[in-house]
């Protein structure tokens, strides 16, 4: 294959990444906490030994939205929501996530967990104890828990040291490869959760475009096989 085939696949893969990406964007349009991510397209050169160099797109990385999303009053004493910037703290059997899913609600023993089950940490990094039969449950605006006029604790709520580096782990879970800290003046919401970020109208769009991108290079390919073939038909004569 020549350098002009190479340069074309490379595009063609990178537009079937991002279809599945914004394919996953739209079908999580709905999900609590979810956050929207884009495909991030680079330059790779390639340099060959007395030949000219050869200019590749390379999808390599995603982005992560931080856009707020839509915060709806649930009226569910476990259900926290963030406003502005921050994620809640988990604990997986894979180690430490951050999320904005705060659709939580006491396990068997007491700890306060996600729908997956997942125990959410406090401030210091332990799992938050809701004392069996708590009947006055609440959350202030800077994460502290009480239960009847008891502190608690407080939730935690940390930040990425560089949002660019956070990674998507599964569903609403995310890592960040640099570390992370406490957020700085947190604003917590009890009975609320916040939705989607997801702009559904652009992710749509989006996907028409790349599918229609790929389509143009895969006619492209086509073409330059055929070119290729009768070359070679002529020269063999």
């Amino acid at each position: 294959m020549d350098h002009t085939g190479y340069v074309t696949l490379t595009r063609q893969s990178g537009l079937l990444r991002e279809m599945q990406l914004v394919a996953n964007n739209i079908a999580n349009a709905a999900t609590t906490g979810f956050r929207q991510e884009g495909m991030v397209f680079s330059e790779y050169v390639q340099r060959l030994h007395d030949a000219p160099s050869v200019s590749m797109a390379y999808a390599n990385a995603s982005g992560v939205s931080m856009m707020q999303g839509t915060l709806t009053e649930t009226g569910g004493q476990f259900d926290i929501a963030i406003e502005g910037d921050g994620f809640f703290l988990i604990q997986t059997p894979n180690g430490e996530r951050l999320t904005r899913a705060g659709n939580f609600a006491p396990n068997a023993v007491g700890d306060l967990v996600t729908m997956d089950g997942h125990a959410v940490l406090d401030a210091g990094g332990a799992p938050i104890f809701v004392p069996p039969g708590a009947t006055d449950f609440s959350v202030s605006s800077d994460g502290t828990i009480s239960s009847d006029g008891q502190p608690l604790g407080q939730i935690g709520i940390f930040e990425p040291t560089e949002p660019a580096m956070l990674r998507r782990q599964a569903g609403v879970m995310f890592t960040s490869d640099n570390g992370f800290g406490s957020a700085e003046n947190p604003r917590v919401l009890q009975g609320f959760l916040e939705g989607s970020n997801v702009d559904a109208i652009s992710q749509v769009a989006r996907m028409i475009q790349v599918q229609r991108a790929y389509e143009m290079g895969q006619s492209f390919l086509d073409a330059e096989n055929e070119r290729i073939r009768a070359a070679i038909k002529s020269l063999t004569r």
